[in-house]
């Protein structure tokens, strides 16, 4: 009589993927440690009065005396409920479910766009700017005043965010049967087919790019002495301070950015130029599109949010023309991600783990 030994099953690799939800609660329970340290000593906030931002972040709207005990309490809370993500994944009921969800995503959402308000995109514009004129002294500001501690706070609430949304993702397709890495189940059909996010993908890009440009027109417009929504006394004297050319430098970014954006639907997205020393015609890595438009995507909604909240911005007067384009903001935001998705559904290829593809 024959027999056959069972199939050798491979030990299963460290999955990057399971460290997700420790690291979350470890980086949140952290934050809440921190915050619930000012509430005791009543020092350590980092958005009270003493930051130059408050009045530009939706962050105002909470007191400054119940700022460390809110964030305290939801910081502390989310990071019990990513511990509770990183034990072994067990279907709950399906109520259970919802709400640990509805919390996790509520909670990291707010982390990721409503805490770091504007000024993270601004830091991010003005970045190429201070870097090279540094050395010259120009732009003539104090970096202390620029980089300061409510910045830090405002990239690690980001940092915290992104976490807890990693592993909430993770969860979310564990508990309902669905591949933890690739998010597919089987019977991925309709809208999330290559073929499908080809189409919509492109109207995304295409509505993401529009914004940026219409904002870069405005500046360049200011740099050429045209005052494009503006008193022309005003624009001498952004001239006279050299801050027109600082929003010029803002305008390329967003021209840069917008060009991009369109390389989601262009072939020079998914290979290399041939004009590109060493790397022409070699694939574009999905990581290198997703993830810096996934960060500019969080940030100009965080931007658009805090403008549109604003009672001083909808006093445009005389320059709706040169602020008019933050309005379009959370619609750049939200068509950015939605282009950066579909990148992603065409370009993702086969799971490594599921290999579903």
């Amino acid at each position: 009589m024959t027999t056959t030994a069972p199939p050798r099953v491979p030990a299963r690799r460290s999955d990057r993927l399971d460290l997700l939800a420790p690291l979350a609660a470890g980086w949140l329970g952290l934050g809440g440690a921190l915050a619930l340290l000012g509430t005791v000593t009543g020092a350590g906030y980092p958005f009270g009065a003493d930051d130059p931002n408050r009045e530009a972040n939706l962050l105002r709207l909470v007191p400054a005396d119940l700022g460390p005990p809110v964030f305290a309490g939801v910081l502390l809370t989310a990071a019990v409920l990513a511990l509770t993500l990183a034990a072994p994944a067990a279907r709950p009921a399906r109520p259970v479910r919802a709400v640990l969800l509805g919390y996790g995503w509520a909670v990291a959402s707010v982390l990721t766009v409503v805490v770091p308000g504007m000024q993270v995109l601004v830091i991010l514009g003005y970045l190429p700017i201070l870097l090279v004129g540094a050395p010259f002294g120009w732009p003539p500001v104090d970096y202390a005043d620029v980089f300061t501690g409510a910045l830090a706070a405002r990239v690690a609430s980001i940092v915290g965010g992104v976490l807890l949304a990693g592993a909430l993702l993770v969860w979310q397709r564990r508990t309902s049967g669905a591949c933890a890495a690739c998010g597919r189940d089987g019977a991925d059909r309709g809208w999330r087919t290559p073929a499908a996010a080809a189409r919509w993908g492109r109207w995304a890009a295409w509505t993401a790019a529009a914004v940026p440009f219409g904002y870069a027109l405005t500046r360049f417009a200011w740099a050429v002495g045209i005052p494009l929504g503006i008193d022309p006394e005003f624009l001498g004297g952004m001239r006279e301070s050299g801050a027109v050319w600082a929003g010029a430098g803002l305008g390329a970014f967003a021209t840069v950015g917008a060009v991009l954006t369109l390389g989601l639907v262009a072939r020079w997205g998914e290979l290399f130029p041939r004009w590109i020393p060493v790397l022409a015609g070699r694939r574009v890595p999905v990581a290198l599109a997703v993830v810096p438009a996934t960060v500019v995507a969080i940030a100009v909604t965080g931007t658009g949010l805090s403008a549109l909240s604003s009672a001083s911005f909808w006093d445009l007067g005389d320059g709706v023309v040169a602020w008019g384009p933050l309005l379009f903001f959370p619609l750049w935001g939200v068509a950015l991600g939605a282009a950066t998705y579909a990148y992603h559904l065409r370009r993702r290829g086969a799971c490594h783990r599921c290999d579903r593809g």
